[in-house]
């Protein structure tokens, strides 16, 4: 099978899709001749023209507004805010109008929306930039949040996000934009709310999301090497959420070890903690449930310090031996 990049994988879904509906639009700043803040939409404007690629102005409020009321009178729209951080200017929209409408009027409207999000630390974007806040859109009803750790995830998950009538928050890591995966050429869907068994093992689980995915892969490699078979969870989407595979593998290794970029107070880490803590899993464990979140600061531009603020590959490691008394 052929490989592409993680963000080949969602351009051409994208483009996919629009060809199939033209409902199906794009919008945002700089998405078209300059391609998008990380060159995602590279040669859309050529092949649908500015009607359907969007040059929107700078102002994340504006462009919410009009991706929202978009949706809610037939289109299908893919707003891009160049950084997941600037989301914060977009909330009223997304929290009190996308996230509530279809409540409010009983099922009677609905919202199709797609918000792609570059998100993480590691590109040295610094503190305005680099954040990690889907923890606070997962709190909110109404809202499903998204955060794929490969390209073929990527395509199946947004094009399942696109379909889907609810407003659906794509959270795409800045570093795997140039990770390559095996990934077909048709058109796919992955369900929301269906979590993946990355690889299986026997003594403990990682469960781990977007980036950390890759990482908690690499650590599981070193650790085989000393006889710790380690299992690998990947939720894919946060909400919802795929409780039952989560906790069938927890009940299975007995330990387990939550892992996320974000902050470690308040991360969504401690919302996976405790649904394994309230579940049947938690009869089984031999060892507490430990969460590996980021610092609680600000993300430097330094990138030895960036690097540190945020959980590496030893960090993984070093975590999964003391869980293990090793």
């Amino acid at each position: 099978m052929r490989t592409v990049t993680y963000a080949e994988a969602i351009r051409e879904t994208m483009s996919q899709a629009m060809r199939q509906d033209e409902d199906v639009f794009i919008l945002g700043e700089d998405i078209g001749i300059y391609g998008g803040a990380f060159g995602v939409t590279n040669g859309m404007l050529e092949e649908f023209g500015p009607e359907r690629v969007r040059i929107t102005p700078i102002s994340e409020s504006a462009i919410s507004g009009c991706a929202v009321g978009a949706a809610m009178t037939g289109m299908r729209p893919i707003l891009e805010i160049q950084f997941s951080d600037f989301i914060m200017i977009a909330l009223d929209n997304i929290v009190n109008q996308a996230a509530k409408t279809r409540y409010m009027y009983g099922g009677k409207s609905k919202v199709p929306l797609v918000v792609r999000l570059p998100g993480g630390s590691g590109a040295g974007f610094a503190a305005q930039h680099s954040q990690s806040l889907e923890a606070w859109m997962t709190h909110v009803p109404g809202l499903k949040v998204v955060q794929p750790s490969s390209a073929y995830d990527a395509k199946g998950l947004l094009l399942s996000a696109i379909k889907d009538d609810n407003p659906v928050l794509f959270y795409e890591h800045k570093l795997l934009y140039n990770v390559k995966d095996e990934v077909p050429e048709e058109l796919y869907e992955i369900p929301l709310g269906k979590a993946e068994v990355k690889k299986q093992g026997t003594d403990i689980t990682i469960v781990a999301t977007s980036i950390m995915v890759q990482r908690a892969m690499e650590a599981a490699e070193q650790l085989e090497k000393i006889g710790v078979s380690v299992e690998i969870i990947d939720p894919r989407t946060l909400v919802p959420l795929d409780i039952e595979t989560i906790i069938q593998s927890v009940k299975k290794t007995s330990r387990v070890l939550v892992v996320y970029e974000a902050v470690k107070r308040s991360g969504y880490g401690a919302e996976i903690a405790s649904v394994i803590a309230e579940s049947e899993a938690f009869d089984y464990l031999d060892a507490p449930i430990k969460r590996l979140g980021g610092v609680a600061t600000p993300i430097p531009y330094n990138p030895t310090l960036e690097k540190a603020a945020v959980p590496q590959v030893e960090d993984i490691i070093n975590e999964c031996k003391k869980i293990m008394n090793l």
